[in-house]
């Protein structure tokens, strides 16, 4: 990890910043200062982490697990690799015993959309589910999405497997695969559940790639204690917006 080796102290680089903003207070601009080297501390340790991810040996072989695509058609893990080496897959909680795919898992498979045809340059990228190839591509539809390929897992080996559904509790989960000749490893899946949480807060990954909670992050009210995101809001939540 050699890039973040010899880099001057983050209270170094905060205090070269020249920011300043009308009628700002000694006190906030000290406090922003301060806050500024927290942040650069913070992006160098993001940095330390994707370091390290990357260095991982390599992960266990998967087995040829087979999905269904929006043609019907049987593909095997490795097929969905396309053209890359490099596969992100998740697996959202939209199951053929929900009415309604998670609020949670919407949020964050809508926030892919847009990108996915850049994040698709550099890797392959496929969302998952129990239900449906169709019953996927009409929510889809729904919400708007146009970029994103859907896939059906043909049995619950897959969900099982790699802990997306538990005791028959479906939940989401995060998984990098890498082609290793003609083998697929796994490369890197999200761990940790509420037990792994700290107090006040539901566990997340660091980073959290959802963009809601990031931008929520960032406003003096932050995520709040006990609101989460719906599919539909109504009139009145949308007034008081």
């Amino acid at each position: 990890m050699t890039a973040m080796q010899n880099l001057p102290p983050a209270v170094e680089l905060a205090a070269k910043s020249d920011t300043c903003f009308p009628n700002e207070s000694e006190e906030y601009r000290k406090a922003r200062t301060a806050l500024l080297a927290e942040e650069i501390e913070l992006r160098r340790h993001i940095q330390r982490v994707a370091e390290q991810r990357r260095a991982l040996p390599p992960g266990p072989e998967a087995k040829d697990y087979r999905f269904l695509d929006k043609d019907g058609n049987e593909r095997g893990l490795a097929d969905l690799f396309g053209q890359h080496d490099t596969l992100f897959t998740y697996f959202w909680m939209y199951g053929p015993e929900r009415e309604r795919a998670c609020p949670m898992c919407t949020s964050f498979v809508g926030s892919l959309d847009i990108p996915a045809p850049d994040i698709e340059q550099r890797v392959a990228l496929g969302i998952v589910g129990r239900s449906p190839v169709e019953r996927q591509l009409a929510f889809a539809r729904e919400r708007g999405w146009t970029h994103l390929k859907f896939y059906q897992t043909v049995g619950d080996d897959f969900a099982r497997e790699y802990r997306a559904m538990v005791d028959g509790e479906e939940g989401a989960a995060v998984l990098v695969w890498k082609r290793d000749g003609g083998k697929v490893r796994l490369f890197w899946a999200a761990e940790g559940g509420f037990e792994t949480a700290d107090p006040g807060f539901d566990p997340h990954l660091a980073p959290d790639p959802t963009p809601l909670w990031n931008i929520l992050d960032m406003t003096p009210g932050g995520r709040g204690t006990d609101w989460y995101p719906k599919l539909e809001y109504s009139d009145k939540e949308t007034k008081d917006a």
